[in-house]
């Protein structure tokens, strides 16, 4: 079974397109990243493949079943951690972690739990006395805590410091590597070539590209740019053979720098086209 299968989505909302004609699959156990700006689909598309919104047309499965007439056994299998989510700010965070344990029929062991996100030193801790980033890893806590097999994780690490965002990571991997299905929104590009095997990018409504992160969007066969400074002013060349460039360079050649295009850069240019 493939955990995510999706045809043909379409959404609209009065005589606007949200979604237009989306084709995607993720495979059991990958780290799959959507990526786009905001109001191109993202949102949309996930809420529909969680059953909270309804689709206009398409054929979609998760988890082998259709996500709008899913029962609560279905849900029980999946895990959810929302862009914003509300909280009980007077309870402990192990009282919450706890409360949420007893929704699901083999939940873990809440203080491996939150072991697991970081938070053992602040166990006692009431909700709202935590940073933001620690109320981001409470979050995450609740949407790991039922054993999901499939995980949704919208921009998971908003407000996390670098350290803490690198630690996630960490745990992300530990999930996947367990056979946890995640797909991933995130703004951190960075934190999408990190984790997701592949990823997509929607632009408008539409998927514009796909691949990994090393090759979507034609970026493995990206030109190079050679930059240089001498006696004439500032040269560019773009060019597959960065290294036949620079050895033929005037010795004069000053500030020389080889760029390649990153995933940002072909990120840009993608939904760059279609805004």
């Amino acid at each position: 079974m493939t955990p995510i299968e999706v045809h043909g989505l379409r959404k609209t909302y009065g005589g606007a397109t949200a979604v237009d004609g989306i084709d995607l699959s993720v495979g059991d156990g990958e780290i799959f990243a959507l990526l786009g700006p905001n109001g191109a689909g993202k949102s949309t598309t996930i809420e529909i493949l969680e059953g909270h919104r309804r689709r206009d047309s398409g054929d979609v499965r998760v988890l082998g079943e259709d996500p709008h007439v899913a029962g609560p056994r279905w849900r029980s299998r999946i895990g959810i951690v929302l862009q914003t989510a509300t909280d009980a700010a007077d309870l402990t965070v192990r009282e919450t972690v706890r409360h949420f344990a007893g929704f699901y029929p083999s939940p873990r062991d809440p203080s491996e739990v939150i072991d697991l996100v970081g938070l053992s030193s602040k166990a006692g801790a009431r909700i709202r006395t935590l940073s933001g980033g620690q109320r981001r890893r409470v979050d995450v806590a609740l949407g790991i805590i039922g054993r999901p097999s499939l995980l949704f994780l919208d921009e998971p690490t908003t407000g996390f410091d670098p350290e803490a965002r690198r630690q996630f990571w960490g745990l992300i991997r530990s999930l996947a590597a367990d056979g946890t299905t995640i797909l991933l929104t995130t703004h951190y590009l960075d934190e999408a070539a990190a984790l997701a095997g592949r990823l997509a990018i929607i632009a408008a409504g539409r998927i514009v590209a796909a691949g990994t992160p090393s090759d979507v969007g034609g970026l493995a066969q990206a030109q190079a740019t050679v930059t240089w400074r001498d006696g004439t002013g500032l040269h560019e060349v773009r060019t597959d053979t960065p290294n036949t460039v620079v050895a033929a360079l005037p010795p004069d050649a000053l500030d020389l720098q080889v760029r390649r295009p990153s995933l940002e850069d072909v990120y840009l240019d993608l939904i760059g086209a279609r805004s």
